[in-house]
């Protein structure tokens, strides 16, 4: 583990390797839940096993930055666990066009949540900054697919989105702290 002085950005741009990792968790978790219920034939399930490969390849990056500059994982791990799997699994059950909806309200939050910390960040830390653009534009990418798919149509997607929006916004909010 590197030693970082009073006030080096890198150990300032801590709660941000925490919260983006337990993000990427949080993530696989979701399309973990929604493959379970989906299974892995139809063209719904492909593409969100496309988006979880993408997913582990972001997760692993901030494990592997995590180890590396000794930032703690958030204790609430176990809890994004159980609330992914289970939003996944709700939405797939609910039908394909709410998993993609799902994935259409958690993609926009994780947008504009990189968009905020790239700000924060300004070039006070190239690493990072670099790995947030990559993944950020796979995000909307995942955003557009499952638009594209039919997100829009899904029951209730208004209120759905809303609601899962909002969860996202809470669970940022307390993964960085906790």
């Amino acid at each position: 583990m590197t030693r970082w002085k009073p006030g080096d950005p890198k150990r300032a741009a801590a709660p941000m390797v925490r919260v983006d990792q337990a993000g990427e968790y949080g993530a696989i978790r979701i399309y973990g839940g929604q493959l379970a219920v989906m299974g892995d034939r139809s063209p719904a399930a492909r593409q969100i096993a496309g988006m979880a490969v993408q997913e582990e390849r972001h997760r692993a990056f901030f494990d592997a930055m995590m180890a590396r500059r000794g930032v703690r994982p958030t204790l609430l791990q176990p809890a994004w666990k159980i609330a992914g799997f289970a939003l996944g699994a709700v939405t797939a059950a609910i039908g394909p066009a709410a998993a993609m909806a799902c994935t259409v309200a958690v993609e926009t939050e994780i947008d504009k949540h990189y968009e905020d910390q790239l700000i924060a960040l300004g070039d006070s830390d190239p690493e990072l900054s670099a790995a947030i653009l990559d993944f950020q534009a796979e995000e909307v990418e995942h955003r557009e697919t499952a638009l594209a798919a039919g997100a829009e149509s899904a029951i209730g997607y208004p209120i759905l989105s809303a609601v899962i929006r909002f969860g996202c916004r809470v669970a940022i909010a307390t993964a960085q702290r906790i």
